[in-house]
């Protein structure tokens, strides 16, 4: 399964650790890839070099300089996950070219950008091996005219973290959990008896319609679809915050489970 990892569950070290020792757990029934970001990580590192970036449409407007503080906090951020996973690696998007991307709309967020390609075979080696990819979502452009004077040719790509997790999830065709603070998606949120434990793309649009997913859910449902775009055979949102959510929510017993 691909476990999308952040947000909330990395505001503190405690809770941060916690959802490590849960993808552990995980780890006893099934193969687990984790595809983490890190906005949270990302903006003290910004404060402490003096520097603010802009959101649009929930993306954050990445100029040539704020990426180079991207990848840097994140190649930071993926190491240290990768220790509390345990028996892991931590890899980028430069990394036997595992995330390959272009840009997504360079005159309205700069280098952010959207994964085109991914090096599968390195992750079935990991994992063939017994251990964890983890990736952090940064992808290289595969146009090397995009930051031709870095080395290697193509430039870093700010990639968002759900993206790339159904990106991932479609190319392998496995699952994908997204990992939120909400118990998953509710008909009449927040009262629990209404939680819908599956979902279909069409009960998915119809509840847009509807009103009842909106706010901070849409951006939610809509790369748990994309992901099934891609290839998914399901995708999962559900809880990170409460323990053994995130093994429940795996084997669908917890969360809401999206199907084609």
């Amino acid at each position: 399964m691909i476990v999308k990892y952040g947000g909330n569950a990395m505001k503190s070290p405690e809770l941060r650790q916690a959802v490590a020792r849960e993808i552990g757990l995980l780890r006893r029934s099934m193969p687990v890839v984790v595809v983490h970001g890190g906005g949270p990580a990302i903006e003290r590192e910004l404060q402490t070099r003096g520097l603010s970036s802009q959101f649009l449409d929930g993306l954050r407007v990445t100029t040539p300089e704020i990426m180079h503080v991207v990848e840097a906090a994140l190649c930071q951020l993926n190491k240290e996950l990768s220790q509390e996973v345990g028996n892991a690696v931590g890899l980028m998007g430069r990394d036997s070219g595992l995330l390959l991307g272009d840009l997504l709309d360079p005159a309205r967020y700069g280098r952010v950008g959207r994964v085109t390609h991914v090096n599968t075979a390195l992750l079935h080696a990991l994992l063939a091996a017994g251990i964890t990819p983890v990736v952090g979502c940064v992808a290289v452009a595969q146009d090397s005219e995009i930051g031709g004077s870095e080395p290697g040719g193509g430039a870093a790509l700010n990639v968002n973290a759900d993206t790339a997790a159904g990106a991932v999830a479609g190319a392998m065709r496995q699952g994908v959990l997204f990992l939120t603070d909400v118990n998953g998606v509710y008909r009449a949120y927040p009262d629990p008896g209404t939680l819908a434990p599956q979902l279909t793309r069409a009960e998915v649009q119809e509840g847009i319609a509807a009103g009842w997913i909106a706010g901070g859910m849409l951006p939610k449902v809509g790369a748990a679809l994309s992901a099934l775009d891609a290839g998914a055979p399901f995708a999962v949102i559900a809880s990170g915050m409460d323990t053994g959510m995130v093994e429940a929510a795996a084997h669908g017993q917890a969360g809401t489970r999206l199907l084609p």
